[in-house]
């Protein structure tokens, strides 16, 4: 009777001690969304570059490509993302790997248009010895009205 109880009360605390780990890496990469969104706002290429995987790739609604380009993109503005409204964010964690949904409104400037757009963004990060690294980013257009 003891062993066992013992063995239960191990599992509940090994459970309990593996759902905070998660429950904070959660935070962790929600937070560095949010910081993102705000240093694409600001075309802060300096904090974005080493966010950005060597190996990252961005779909938009006109095209993807790589984390060079996309840098460039911003520095330049040929995409200026003034401001992402985040209306829902979840995070899975599947080891060293989170995905990340935001359900957003973006207002951008795109080619010298200013256009707003609701969109399903996801972003994929990697934990390496570095900490985490976007490996992905993209846009997924919704066709339905906003709520």
């Amino acid at each position: 009777m003891k062993k066992s109880f013992f063995k239960l009360l191990i599992f509940i605390l090994t459970m309990n001690s593996s759902f905070a780990q998660n429950n904070t890496a959660e935070e962790e990469i929600i937070q560095l969304s949010k910081q993102k969104w705000q240093w694409m706002a600001d075309k802060n290429v300096d904090k974005l570059t080493p966010l950005f995987d060597d190996k990252s790739v961005f779909v938009h609604m006109g095209g993807s490509w790589g984390k060079t380009q996309e840098i460039n993109v911003i520095k330049s503005g040929g995409i200026h993302y003034k401001k992402a409204d985040v209306h829902e964010v979840s995070v899975n964690i599947i080891d060293n790997t989170a995905i990340l949904l935001n359900k957003i409104t973006l207002l951008a400037v795109v080619g010298g248009n200013e256009v707003t757009n609701p969109f399903i963004v996801t972003e994929v990060y990697v934990k390496g010895i570095n900490g985490w690294k976007l490996g992905s980013l993209s846009f997924t257009k919704v066709m339905t009205p906003e709520k």
